[in-house]
């Protein structure tokens, strides 16, 4: 799976960690910045991953702030875009299975690396069921 990854400077402390866990799953990560922990803002790095999520049906994303809550918010602003703002590997997995979430949002001032690898393994180890949940999903985009 391709999976973008940005954050902003709140979060830029645990991009490699977050980079070397999906990688360890078999994930090709392509780093969508910042470089540095210069003071961003992270409306223009969800802006910039989602429209490459779009390009590509295929991959996913994962963006990452100090709450997680800016980045989800910028990226739901996409038609096509399904971010999920998850706090541990049940909210991970049920945003994949039954909201088909192509973004992962969450909070490096939230969850501690620990629970960071079990939301991003979850998160790879789950895909949409479809069926019931397609309908659900199918009347989210007005």
């Amino acid at each position: 799976m391709k999976i973008y990854i940005a954050t902003d400077h709140a979060a830029f402390c645990i991009k490699e960690d977050v980079k070397k866990i999906l990688e360890e799953l078999g994930n090709e990560v392509v780093d969508l910045g910042p470089f540095n922990d210069e003071r961003v803002d992270y409306p223009d790095f969800a802006h910039k991953l989602c429209n490459e999520v779009l390009k590509d049906s295929t991959s996913q994303g994962i963006l990452i702030c100090g709450t997680g809550i800016g980045m989800s918010l910028s990226a739901n602003k996409h038609i096509g875009i399904r971010a999920a703002l998850c706090h541990d590997a049940y909210t991970a997995q049920m945003a994949r299975e039954h909201n088909d979430a192509n973004v992962l949002c969450f909070g490096q001032r939230v969850v501690g690396l620990g629970t960071i690898e079990s939301i991003c393994t979850s998160w790879c180890k789950s895909s949409f069921l479809g069926g019931r949940h397609a309908i659900r999903v199918n009347k989210i985009e007005l």
